[in-house]
Protein backbone atom coordinates (compact mmCIF):
# COMPACT_ATOMS: atom_id res chain seq x y z
CA UNK A 1 0.00 0.00 0.00
CA UNK A 2 2.98 2.31 0.50
CA UNK A 3 3.20 2.78 -3.27
CA UNK A 4 -0.05 4.81 -3.07
CA UNK A 5 0.55 6.69 0.18
CA UNK A 6 3.30 8.96 1.48
CA UNK A 7 4.77 7.17 4.49
CA UNK A 8 7.40 9.24 6.28
CA UNK A 9 7.96 7.48 9.59
CA UNK A 10 7.05 4.55 11.79
CA UNK A 11 3.93 6.29 13.08
CA UNK A 12 2.68 6.61 9.49
CA UNK A 13 3.35 2.89 8.92
CA UNK A 14 1.44 1.97 12.04
CA UNK A 15 -1.47 4.25 11.12
CA UNK A 16 -1.56 2.86 7.58
CA UNK A 17 -1.65 -0.72 8.90
CA UNK A 18 -4.48 0.26 11.25
CA UNK A 19 -6.40 1.89 8.39
CA UNK A 20 -6.00 -1.24 6.29
CA UNK A 21 -7.52 -3.29 9.11
CA UNK A 22 -10.36 -0.81 9.57
CA UNK A 23 -11.52 -0.17 5.99
CA UNK A 24 -9.65 -2.64 3.80
CA UNK A 25 -7.30 -2.21 0.86
CA UNK A 26 -9.99 -1.41 -1.72
CA UNK A 27 -11.43 1.52 0.23
CA UNK A 28 -7.95 2.75 1.09
CA UNK A 29 -6.85 2.67 -2.54
CA UNK A 30 -10.04 4.46 -3.60
CA UNK A 31 -9.44 7.17 -0.99
CA UNK A 32 -5.81 7.57 -2.14
CA UNK A 33 -6.91 7.95 -5.76
CA UNK A 34 -9.60 10.43 -4.72
CA UNK A 35 -7.01 12.52 -2.88
CA UNK A 36 -4.76 12.50 -5.94
CA UNK A 37 -7.72 13.37 -8.16
CA UNK A 38 -8.56 16.36 -5.97
CA UNK A 39 -5.79 18.34 -7.66
CA UNK A 40 -3.01 17.55 -5.23
CA UNK A 41 0.17 16.34 -6.89
CA UNK A 42 1.99 13.28 -5.62
CA UNK A 43 0.98 10.70 -3.08
CA UNK A 44 -1.37 11.72 -0.25
CA UNK A 45 -0.26 11.77 3.36
CA UNK A 46 -1.65 9.15 5.73
CA UNK A 47 -3.39 11.92 7.68
CA UNK A 48 -5.25 12.99 4.50
CA UNK A 49 -6.52 9.46 4.06
CA UNK A 50 -7.70 9.37 7.66
CA UNK A 51 -9.64 12.60 7.12
CA UNK A 52 -11.14 11.41 3.84
CA UNK A 53 -12.23 8.13 5.40
CA UNK A 54 -13.51 9.81 8.55
CA UNK A 55 -11.26 7.75 10.80
CA UNK A 56 -9.01 8.74 13.65
CA UNK A 57 -6.33 6.39 15.01
CA UNK A 58 -6.80 5.44 18.65
CA UNK A 59 -3.35 6.74 19.60
CA UNK A 60 -1.68 10.14 19.28
CA UNK A 61 -0.09 10.45 15.86
CA UNK A 62 2.56 12.90 16.97
CA UNK A 63 4.96 11.92 19.69
CA UNK A 64 4.71 14.09 22.77
CA UNK A 65 7.69 16.35 23.33
CA UNK A 66 9.35 15.52 26.60
CA UNK A 67 10.94 18.29 28.58
CA UNK A 68 14.00 17.21 30.41
CA UNK A 69 15.23 19.13 33.44
CA UNK A 70 18.39 20.05 31.52
CA UNK A 71 16.35 21.82 28.81
CA UNK A 72 14.36 23.73 31.40
CA UNK A 73 17.52 24.67 33.30
CA UNK A 74 19.20 26.01 30.15
CA UNK A 75 16.09 27.97 29.22
CA UNK A 76 15.83 29.50 32.67
CA UNK A 77 19.51 30.48 32.56
CA UNK A 78 19.03 32.24 29.21
CA UNK A 79 15.91 34.02 30.45
CA UNK A 80 17.78 35.24 33.53
CA UNK A 81 20.53 36.64 31.33
CA UNK A 82 17.97 38.44 29.15
CA UNK A 83 16.23 39.89 32.22
CA UNK A 84 19.58 41.13 33.55
CA UNK A 85 20.34 42.88 30.27
CA UNK A 86 16.91 44.51 30.20
CA UNK A 87 17.18 45.62 33.83
CA UNK A 88 20.39 47.59 33.27
CA UNK A 89 19.91 51.34 33.39
CA UNK A 90 20.33 52.99 30.04
CA UNK A 91 22.54 56.04 29.77
CA UNK A 92 20.66 59.29 29.22
CA UNK A 93 20.69 60.44 25.63
CA UNK A 94 23.04 63.38 25.07
CA UNK A 95 21.58 66.29 23.12
CA UNK A 96 23.00 66.54 19.65
CA UNK A 97 25.54 69.26 18.99
CA UNK A 98 24.83 71.15 15.83
CA UNK A 99 27.73 72.19 13.77
CA UNK A 100 28.25 75.74 12.55
CA UNK A 101 25.70 76.77 9.97
CA UNK A 102 27.36 77.44 6.85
Amino acid sequence: MEHLVRVQNESDRRTLAWLREQVGDVALAAAAHACIGAGRPGKPYVSALCRRLGRRPPWPVRAAVTRTPAHVEVGERHLAAIRAILARPRPAAQPRQRGPAG
